[in-house]
């Protein structure tokens, strides 16, 4: 069974950074891509940045780029996101997921952490 633990939420200041982690546990770490949604209220699940197995495709969004990035340490079967110059628009739940395949689209991903909450303040 797949498990995915988002951290590394919290409320900062616009400007500011966050890293959100999420740790994985149940299958092969290596051989699946991972992506980070992110969830606003009122607002439908939409795709943030995505990475292969390997690390060798990367994807963003255009409102993230440039200032988000992400990474794999698949020794330690985590994925990271690095979040800098923060503003009210990034706030969100955050979510971690896993797929067999990359890809931009929620429908592509078949498991999912409970989420962190991203706080941007003003």
């Amino acid at each position: 069974q797949v498990q995915l633990v988002e951290s590394g939420g919290g409320l900062v200041q616009v400007g500011g950074s966050l890293r959100l982690s999420c740790a994985a546990s149940g299958r092969t770490f290596s051989n699946y891509a991972m992506g980070w949604f992110r969830q606003a209220p009122g607002k439908e699940r939409e795709f943030v940045a995505g990475i292969s197995w390997g690390g060798g495709s990367i994807y963003y969004a255009d409102s993230v780029k440039g200032r988000f990035t992400i990474s794999r340490d698949n020794a330690k079967k985590t994925v990271y996101l690095q979040m800098n110059s923060l503003n009210p628009e990034d706030t969100a739940v955050y979510y971690c997921a896993q797929a067999y395949g990359l890809g931009r689209n929620y429908r592509d991903f078949d498991s999912w952490g409970q989420g962190t909450q991203v706080t941007v303040s003003s």
